[in-house]
C-alpha cells in the first residue's frame, strides 16, 4: 500500500486504495475570520476533542449563511452530480454522496489504478466551476482549494460516515424527510437509513 501524506492548510493522507469521505465547499462558504476563530478554540482548548471543532465548522457551513448556495441552483447541483458520477467505474466505486447548498459530501472507494485523489478532485472541481460559472454567467473562484478528507478506517466508521452524508440535510434543516432532498446517493448494499 502506497502512502502520500502532505499538508497545505489541511493535513492529507492518501493511500493508492481504501474508501474516502470528502468534504468539499464553495469559495467563501466560512469567512475567513470565523475559521480563525475556529483554530483560536481548538489552540486555546486543547482538550477539546477534533469531533467538537468538527461539529462547529459543520454548524457554520451547514448554516448557509455565508457566501454564495449555487448549490442550490439546479442546474448547477445537476453538473455537481454529473461530476461525482463520471469517476464512478473509472477512478473509484461511488458509495454516497449529498450535495447541500454550498458544499458536497462524497464517499468513495478508490479502484485499482486510479488516477490519485489530488488528481480526482481536481478534475471533479475544474470541470463542475467551468460549467457552473456558464450557467451563472460569473467568472473566478468557485470552490475552496482545499477540501476536507478522511479515510474511513472500518465498517463501523463507513456506517456513521454514510449516515451522516445522507441525513446532513435533515440535520441542516433544509427537509424533514430524507426522501425529500433531490441530491442525495447511495449505492444499493450500502444504504444504512
Amino acid at each position: 500500500m502506497n502512502t502520500h501524506f502532505h499538508r497545505r492548510n489541511l493535513p492529507h493522507l492518501y493511500f493508492n486504495d481504501g474508501i474516502y469521505f470528502i468534504t468539499a465547499r464553495l469559495v467563501n462558504s466560512i469567512p475567513l475570520e470565523k475559521l480563525e476563530l475556529l483554530k483560536k478554540m481548538n489552540r486555546e482548548n486543547v482538550n477539546e476533542k477534533d469531533k467538537r471543532l468538527f461539529k462547529k465548522y459543520d454548524a457554520l457551513i451547514d448554516s448557509g449563511e455565508f457566501g454564495e448556495n449555487y448549490l442550490n441552483i439546479k442546474p448547477c447541483a445537476e453538473i455537481v452530480k454529473n461530476c461525482l458520477h463520471y469517476p464512478d467505474g473509472k477512478d473509484y466505486k461511488l458509495i454516497c454522496y449529498c450535495i447541500m447548498p454550498n458544499h458536497f459530501h462524497l464517499v468513495f472507494e478508490l479502484l485499482e489504478n486510479n488516477k490519485g485523489i489530488s488528481k480526482i478532485l481536481q478534475s471533479i472541481k475544474r470541470k463542475a466551476a467551468r460549467e457552473c460559472n456558464k450557467i451563472l454567467n460569473r467568472k473566478g473562484k468557485f470552490w475552496q482549494d482545499e477540501s476536507f478528507d478522511r479515510w474511513v478506517r472500518d465498517n463501523k466508521e463507513l456506517y456513521f460516515v454514510i449516515r451522516y452524508v445522507l441525513l446532513n440535510p435533515v440535520k441542516a434543516g433544509l427537509v424533514e424527510n430524507l426522501s425529500e432532498w433531490e441530491y442525495t446517493y447511495c449505492r444499493k448494499g450500502y444504504d444504512v437509513i
